[in-house]
């Protein structure tokens, strides 16, 4: 039996959001040095709540010269017709 949509399983709540709490704002903002104690908890500015990139396939750069000589020298040549 599969389980209901409305009951949700506790990995799927702690998913990234960019709304964050009041709370989670002070402390973020902490973090920065940007939030001082005088400060009132109204009107705070605003904190980007950016979601990194996960794994992910990484893309081939240009050979370095060491590699790239010894890469032709080993390569054998193409036959002319």
């Amino acid at each position: 039996m599969s389980m209901d949509r409305s009951l949700k399983s506790k990995a799927s709540l702690s998913r990234h959001r960019n709304v964050l709490s009041r709370a989670e704002r002070i402390k973020r903002l902490r973090d920065e040095e940007r939030f001082k104690a005088d400060m009132a908890p109204i009107g705070l500015p605003k904190v980007a709540n950016r979601k990194a990139p996960v794994g992910g396939k990484t893309k081939k750069g240009p050979a370095k010269e060491g590699e790239a000589a010894a890469a032709d020298a080993a390569a054998p040549a193409a036959p002319k017709k």
